[in-house]
């Protein structure tokens, strides 16, 4: 979403990668002149454009048939719906979609807070750290210890409820899931205290509009009873979702010694990722972070190209001696649940 637009745009070195000579430096000139760094505007228009009238389709069909107990089929189409809306917000974060700062902004502003109401700005602020240093505990929000923990040491110093959160956390995971919807438009209202004056006249209005629009929706299409029960199934599939396409990026895999050397751009984005083998379906499904090594050597990659540098990504490491993980959609998750399930072991033979 829009800040990240400044990751993407930023040059490796600034992202504490490549320097000139490097081991990244040969992949990026060959990826350069393949063109694959170059945007698909009319690809991204008609994906946008395709999921903004499948977004009315579904809305016009809550109307349609809303006083019927049958308008909950429509939830689970809505949610994936939702997950496609989040996957555009992402890509422009990452000036995938365009060039232009602004253009990138407002695209993520629409697809982010007004559609989904979660806050651009707290999702730019958290995946742009993410991005520089993957896996790194100690910068890397996405495996700092919160709800769930992801090293023995972060098990270790866990009291009470949180304690027995971590010795049950691999069983846990899935249903937890089911809130990431909500959670992450609580924290998206939670960062309006962080951001500066001119972001958060943008940011909150956007998403008091989005409750505002999404409650009246519910109530105005269908009974109360009919739209709680709308509201529950689609925010808990939207969570599922997502955690289906973030979970198995980088959950399990190397994490960078904080004491330890430092590593390159290469090897900090290809040992701490994982991709997931599938066709068509699967890149669809995941909106094409399956390709979890590819985008994070490039950024601001534009989705479809992501497939057609990967040959190319792998040959490199091979030619390097950089170990390249892929799992399959189903194993991926066998590993991420495998070592929450050992991180939390020690808490379960006390």
């Amino acid at each position: 979403m829009p800040q990240a637009a400044a990751v993407a745009e930023r040059s490796p070195v600034a992202l504490g990668g490549p320097a000139p000579g490097s081991d990244f430096a040969p992949l990026l000139r060959t990826v350069k002149e393949r063109g694959l760094l170059n945007r698909r505007i009319g690809w991204y228009a008609r994906t946008i454009t395709v999921n903004a009238l499948a977004l009315v389709a579904v809305g016009t069909g809550m109307f349609l048939i809303g006083a019927s107990w049958w308008v909950l089929l429509l939830a689970p189409v809505l949610s994936v719906l939702c997950a496609r809306t989040a996957f555009i917000g992402h890509d422009a974060g990452h000036s995938q979609i365009s060039g232009n700062r602004s253009v990138s902004r407002a695209i993520g502003l629409v697809h982010g807070n007004l559609l989904l109401g979660m806050s651009s700005a707290w999702w730019n602020d958290k995946h742009n750290r993410h991005h520089a240093n993957p896996n790194h505990i100690e910068k890397d929000p996405d495996v700092a210890a919160d709800v769930l923990v992801w090293t023995s040491k972060q098990a270790k110093v866990r009291v009470g409820f949180r304690r027995w959160l971590t010795r049950n956390q691999a069983w846990l995971f899935f249903p937890l899931t089911l809130l990431q919807g909500i959670a992450m438009k609580i924290y998206g209202f939670q960062d309006l205290r962080r951001q500066g004056r001119r972001e958060r006249r943008v940011e909150g209005p956007l998403l008091v509009a989005h409750l505002a629009g999404y409650v009246s929706l519910l109530l105005l299409a269908m009974p109360i009873g009919h739209a709680i029960a709308f509201a529950a199934i689609h925010q808990a599939l939207f969570g599922l979702h997502l955690g289906l396409a973030f979970a198995p990026n980088h959950k399990g895999m190397e994490m960078p010694d904080p004491n330890g050397e430092r590593w390159g751009h290469l090897r900090r984005q290809v040992l701490t990722s994982r991709n997931i083998r599938g066709g068509p379906a699967t890149d669809w499904f995941l909106g094409g972070l399956n390709y979890q090594i590819e985008h994070h050597l490039f950024p601001s990659m534009p989705r479809p190209h992501l497939r057609l540098a990967q040959p190319l990504v792998r040959a490199h490491c091979a030619e390097v001696g950089m170990s390249y993980t892929e799992a399959g959609f189903v194993d991926s998750y066998r590993q991420v649940l495998r070592h929450m399930y050992e991180v939390g072991e020690p808490l379960r033979v006390e």
